[in-house]
């Protein structure tokens, strides 16, 4: 049985992959937030290929530090990644997460090493 919390997040995930949808030229990043660490994901939905990803969970850089923190160095670290792939441009799926703290510590990260969304 699932929590309402749950539940709630779930339908606000499905209005938000109602409209993002990742292609060849935009793909979607999407995220992933569990209780001790973010991840994060490069995808094109057309082919179904994750073209990039990294997590908080396995770069040593993060270990040690507060979760907005780590947030903000795994976005950089997808960046980088993305940008060896050849991905400059992406649609950002937020999943049901409300764009604030890890999140959006994420995004900017992500902006930062030079992602544009």
């Amino acid at each position: 049985m699932a929590s309402r919390k749950v539940e709630k997040r779930a339908k606000i995930k499905r209005r938000i992959r109602k409209n993002v949808f990742g292609s060849a030229e935009r793909p979607r990043l999407s995220v992933y937030r569990s209780n001790k660490a973010i991840y994060a994901q490069i995808i094109n939905d057309v082919e179904g290929k994750t073209l990039a990803s990294a997590s908080s969970a396995s770069n040593k850089a993060a270990k040690g530090m507060n979760k907005t923190e780590a947030a903000a160095i795994v976005g950089k670290e997808l960046a980088e990644k993305a940008i060896k792939a050849g991905v400059e441009q992406v649609v950002f799926d937020r999943n049901g997460y409300q764009y604030h703290g890890r999140v959006k510590s994420l995004a900017d990260g992500a902006r930062e090493g030079g992602l544009k969304f």
